[in-house]
């Protein structure tokens, strides 16, 4: 299991159903299990996204529905593998990906996103792909991702599969170009 995966040890999940963030559908926190709307989820991994964005002066991203709608695309696909792999670049142009799996129910989207936050632990500042101090870039290039100076527009949903919730993040314009700054 990579270290990009995070699995609970919560021993409690209750059902969240497939969820395409900023549309139509309703889902409940673990944490407090109150219902919310899914404008309330986008805002949350918006605000997620754009607290740790601000930590490094770096501009807020805006919420971009069709990101998200693309993000929804590849929930189903991402469950049957029942593992964590991208989507072919092929079928997002002008996209890059964050991943994130856990116990359906159990995480808040901060703690979602508090995961590819993590990396930063092994991040150095430099040209990508030279800004992990663990000589692999793969280690921070989900934090990268999300951090990208250029990066404007996100969208993201997750997807529930057996014990199993998916978060899926496209991101535009896309970041972790080769020897471009980084943040």
């Amino acid at each position: 299991m990579s270290r990009g995966e995070l699995l609970s040890v919560m021993s409690t999940a209750i059902p969240v159903t497939a969820l395409l963030l900023g549309c139509c559908f309703a889902a409940v926190t673990a944490a407090a299990q109150i219902p919310l709307g899914p404008s309330d989820i986008a805002n949350r991994l918006l605000a997620a996204h754009n607290g740790e964005r601000a930590k490094v002066g770096v501009p807020p991203l805006q919420w971009d529905a069709n990101l998200a709608v693309a993000a929804a695309s590849y929930g189903p696909a991402l469950a049957s593998l029942g593992r964590l792999q991208h989507s072919p670049r092929a079928n997002r142009p002008g996209q890059r990906e964050n991943l994130w799996r856990g116990t359906r129910g159990a995480f808040s989207p901060e703690q979602m996103v508090a995961n590819w936050v993590e990396e930063k632990a092994y991040f150095q500042a430099g040209l990508f792909p030279y800004v992990s101090n663990t000589g692999n870039w793969t280690d921070v290039a989900h934090y990268t991702q999300l951090i990208w100076r250029s990066t404007t527009r996100v969208g993201c949903a997750t997807h529930a599969s057996g014990n199993t919730e998916y978060l899926i993040c496209r991101y535009s314009p896309p970041g972790n170009t080769d020897g471009k700054p980084v943040p």
